[in-house]
């Protein structure tokens, strides 16, 4: 049995991983993490911080849904102390995750996935083979109007994946040099030569396209979750499969192999 923390427990995507982690029969949730649910009775207890909670149960696994400004300090209590981590938070630069899985126990891991939808992983695997065979290429990205970051942690995946399979061409496709006077920003963000668009709607849980150019022609690759209960098989997998893995490990495609 996989004895689990949720941090995050009482939003929406940690309230959707304790449902999914109680209905498995290999996992079981042991403690929750939510300085706004702290001490509430309930199935299991819940603590203000990951520090008080690991000292008073005994987790193999964290699973982090919370938010970009204390994710980081999640994972730095819990990898020393040597809990795997899976983690769905996005907002975490490359080298923060890095210096976190270097800062963590021996044998234990860090697993980090800009997305936890079967489909989205595909989506961005089917974008990084048609990139080296157009010449440009635009994300968008569309999520519901309390989502913490922008661009999306799967819009900024994808642009790298893009970048770096159509290495060592560059896009050619007008930038930010024809932006109108206060109209800044019209071309969006560049993610490694990429152009990102970030939309928030009422309406969108999380979608995203991606749209490639070339002469006479357009792709459109484009993946829609419509309900959190997407996410939960690859959380279910992540938790499942780090603990036989050791390190910084980067997207669900690395379990689904």
């Amino acid at each position: 049995m996989i004895n689990v923390a949720v941090a995050g427990c009482a939003g929406r995507m940690g309230s959707a991983v304790v449902d999914a982690v109680t209905a498995a029969d290999d996992m079981q949730v042991v403690c929750g993490v939510d300085p706004h649910a702290a001490g509430d009775a309930g199935a299991f207890p819940v603590f203000a911080t990951v520090a008080e909670a690991l000292e008073a149960v005994d987790a193999d696994v964290l699973v982090d849904f919370t938010q970009p400004s204390v994710v980081a300090g999640n994972l730095a209590a819990a990898l020393p102390a040597g809990v795997d981590c899976v983690v769905g938070t996005t907002g975490l630069s490359n080298e923060t995750l890095g210096q976190l899985a270097a800062d963590a126990a021996p044998g234990t891991a860090l697993f980090y996935a800009p997305n936890f939808t079967t489909g989205a992983v595909l989506m961005m695997e089917f974008a990084k083979a048609a990139a080296p065979y157009f010449p440009e290429a635009e994300v968008m990205e569309f999520h519901h109007c309390n989502k913490k970051d922008a661009p999306s942690g799967t819009a900024v995946r994808t642009a790298q994946l893009i970048a770096e399979a159509r290495s060592p061409r560059v896009s050619e496709a007008p930038g930010r040099e024809t932006e109108m006077p206060g109209a800044e920003g019209a071309r969006g963000a560049l993610v490694e030569g990429v152009p990102v668009h970030a939309v928030r709607s009422m309406g969108y849980v999380a979608s995203q396209e991606v749209i490639f150019g070339s002469l006479g022609q357009t792709l459109t690759i484009r993946h829609d979750s419509w309900d959190r209960t997407s996410y939960m098989p690859g959380v279910l997998l992540g938790i499942r499969s780090v603990g036989e893995r050791e390190g910084l490990i980067v997207g669900l495609e690395t379990f689904m192999a």
